[in-house]
């Protein structure tokens, strides 16, 4: 009697969520080191004797021809443009996973990040409107709004131990729902020109997207064209093509599409974010950083009252305006009885979590770029975000060191 063959078996979902969970805080945590290099090459080379050959580097067109067509963008556009739509790509998807599976699929878990967000979003643009409510710095008010994942969760990890599991959630989920506010920001306030025939194009790529899954279609490379065609209408249509990325990431199936030799497939949102992820983080990200970190810093700038207006404005709404709402709205939260805090976490902690989502970096540097075309008010802001986001990494874990109990000594 012939023997049976057992399959391996899988994994539990409860064990995979949590690896993937574990995963993503790794990468996450160094990558920060790469966007510390990158960012400080980016500094020395901008301010150096060969500062004219930064600027001339990223300004360099490249593209493709289509006989008597082409397609060409600068270096610097094709990373914003480009590289960046992959990284909002992944941002989408990590949304939609938390969304679905992790920390705000029910309300209970939800509504304590979502609040702190809200607030840590709201109350950064007020204070930054209260320096410019108008003038050509006006637009500047969604860059102190950001919070960037890498670096907090890489400055949480400096105390290792001490930090309770539910405050590393609490300031991962509320990243992530920063990073959909953005989103929404960019897709309504920084969109210029519209096209409506490109737009219509960029639909029409997401419905075909969204059909193919319907019926069952596996094969990765007819997204990916089916993607980058709508990539390509978006950037077409006025709004800025990483709003693309993040429509695309939102819509990656969370299950699986069908089997494999009688196993089921692996969900491609899980497949698609184990496969980038790493991508993202260690060559995406710091290229980005290598790109628009590069501000020159000089007594000039110091000399301009608008562009100082500008740094404090910056500087001042992550610093001060992170925390400050973040830390009103969760406790609203919690006042209203809709959300809890989590276990052996108190609002110390909240507030030091809030002092280190004053990290702005990545997503605030990049709606920089959208938001001046001033290089004057693009380097003022730069020097407010980067200023801001040291002192709230210090700060932060100055908070957290003194709030959070110590850690028990090793047994000898």
């Amino acid at each position: 009697m012939p023997k049976s063959v057992s399959r391996p078996s899988q994994p539990k979902l409860a064990d995979r969520l949590a690896g993937t969970f574990q995963r993503f805080v790794a990468i996450e945590a160094a990558s920060a080191i790469l966007l510390l290099l990158a960012t400080a090459l980016a500094l020395v080379w901008a301010n150096s004797p060969w500062q004219a050959s930064y600027e001339r580097f990223w300004n360099t067109p490249i593209g493709v021809r289509f006989g008597d067509g082409s397609f060409t963008l600068s270096l610097l556009h094709a990373v914003n443009d480009g590289l960046m739509a992959l990284f909002f790509f992944v941002v989408g998807m990590e949304i939609k996973h938390e969304v679905v599976r992790g920390q705000l699929s029910t309300r209970e878990r939800a509504m304590l990040p979502v609040f702190g967000a809200a607030g840590g979003m709201l109350v950064p643009a007020l204070l930054y409107l209260l320096f410019h409510a108008k003038g050509p710095a006006a637009p500047g008010w969604g860059i102190p709004m950001a919070t960037d994942i890498a670096f907090a969760v890489a400055a949480l990890a400096v105390l290792g131990s001490r930090v309770p599991s539910g405050l590393r959630v609490f300031l991962l989920a509320l990243a992530i729902v920063d990073d959909l506010g953005a989103v929404t920001v960019i897709a309504a306030f920084y969109t210029n020109g519209l096209s409506l025939p490109a737009l219509a194009a960029a639909a029409l790529g997401l419905v075909i997207v969204w059909s193919m899954q319907r019926a069952g279609v596996r094969s990765y490379p007819l997204y990916w064209i089916a993607g980058v065609a709508c990539w390509a209408a978006t950037l077409a249509s006025g709004v800025h093509a990483t709003v693309a990325g993040v429509a695309l990431g939102l819509l990656t199936p969370a299950n699986s599409l069908g089997s494999e030799d009688g196993l089921a497939a692996p969900p491609p949102l899980e497949v698609l974010t184990s496969k980038l992820h790493g991508f993202v983080a260690f060559i995406v990200m710091p290229v980005f950083a290598l790109a628009n970190a590069g501000v020159r810093i000089d007594a000039s700038a110091l000399a301009d009252p608008l562009a100082v207006h500008v740094t404090l404005a910056v500087g001042l709404g992550l610093l001060v305006g992170k925390p400050l709402g973040i830390t009103l709205f969760a406790h609203l939260a919690v006042r209203l009885r809709i959300a809890v805090l989590p276990s052996g976490v108190g609002w110390g902690a909240i507030a030091g979590a809030g002092v280190l989502a004053g990290i702005g970096f990545t997503m605030a540097l990049f709606i920089t770029v959208l938001a001046f075309d001033d290089a004057r008010l693009a380097s003022a802001s730069k020097i407010g975000i980067l200023a801001a986001s040291v002192a709230a990494t210090l700060g932060g874990l100055a908070l957290l060191a003194r709030t959070l109990p110590r850690a028990a000594p090793p047994p000898e």
